[in-house]
Formats: C-alpha cells, structure tokens, sequence
C-alpha cells in the first residue's frame, strides 16, 4: 500500500499527498499576506519572534479547524459559504486595513502592542479562511481522512505564514506612519483580491 493511500481513500481512487499539498499551499497565499502586512507593522526586538510565532500558530489553526467545519456540516454549509465567504473576507480585512491606514496618517500607531493583539490575529485568520470551508466540503465527498489533511494544511500554512512574516521583518525598511499605511494597503489589497477571485 503506498504512502498516499494512508492518507486519502475512496474506494480505488486516491487523491496523492502532492495535491494536498497543492491546496494548503493556495490556502495559505491569502494568510501570507496579512502575515507580510502585519510585519510590516510590527515592532523590532526579542519579543517579535513571538509575534511570528503566534502569527503562524493561528492562522495555521483556522486554516486547519475549516476544513473540518466544512467536512463536517456538509454541502449545505459549503454553498452558504461560497455565497458570502469573499463579502465577509472583504468586509473584515478592508475595516482593518482603512483602520490602520487611518490610524498611521493621523499619527495615531502609538505602541505596537495594540496594532499586534490576539484579537486581531483571531479576526484576520477567520476572514483569510473561510475558503476553506468549502474544501472541507470537497473533502467529504472525496472520503479523505480529514484529520491527517487538516493537520497537514495547518502545518503549511503554519510554516509559510511564520517565514513570511520574518521574511518581511528582515527586508523591510518600512517604520512609523509608511509601515501603516503599507500594511493596510496590503489587507484591503487581499480582501479585494478574494472578493474578486469569486466573482469572476
């Protein structure tokens, strides 16, 4: 039995592990540009390497946990969120990012800790993960083993997001006032981008 058939079954058909990969891959794309824009934002010392981390953590988790949302509730959720998901990435990514574009011009940054909460992190993950309720959907219909693929496009996306990020921290000359409006160009640019890509 090959290594593949441990992980994804249905009857003779298996779906390979190069594809899942394929997905979290494309799944993680929306996480690592808010990951981009939040380092852009985020102040420089020791405790950025936590901020990193935490980054990754929860958007690997929420890219992770909708899948098996999906997988779990069924077609019937896959089609409300395919109908509203980009409305809602839209909506929360573009406040976010006028906010902070708001914020910077008015020379309201202030310290760091409040443009870097938990909170927003929490709200930027559900927002660049909706999408993947609907290949929870996907993956229902394939009889995937949805634990091993959702740990597995949680790791992705775990990974691509924390390098984004300290790949921003390191080539970025941004500070103050420039790398707010930046990072808020940068979420409204990936909440038009979702919303667009879903309606053409």
């Amino acid at each position: 039995m090959s290594l593949c058939s441990l992980f994804f079954r249905n009857g003779g058909i298996y779906t390979g592990i190069i594809e899942l990969i394929i997905i979290g891959v494309s799944l993680s794309m929306d996480a690592l540009a808010v990951s981009v824009s939040n380092a852009l934002v985020c102040g420089r010392g020791g405790i950025r390497a936590a901020r990193g981390l935490l980054c990754g953590i929860v958007f690997g988790l929420y890219q992770g946990v909708m899948p098996v949302i999906g997988y779990t509730l069924g077609a019937r959720l896959g089609s409300a969120a395919e109908r509203i998901d980009h409305y809602i990435a839209l909506i929360l990514l573009g406040a976010i990012g006028v906010k902070m574009i708001y914020e910077a011009a008015a020379g309201e940054n202030g310290d760091d800790t409040e443009r870097f909460s938990l909170a927003l992190l929490t709200v930027q993950g559900f927002a660049t993960s909706v999408d993947a309720l609907a290949v929870g959907v996907s993956f229902a219909a394939l009889s995937v083993n949805i634990v091993l693929s959702s740990g597995i496009i949680c790791l992705i996306t775990f990974i691509i997001s924390t390098a984004g990020f300290f790949a921003a921290g390191k080539i970025s000359s941004l500070s103050g006032k420039k790398a707010g409006v930046a990072g808020g160009i940068a979420l409204i640019a990936v909440g038009v981008k979702i919303f667009v890509s879903h309606m053409i």
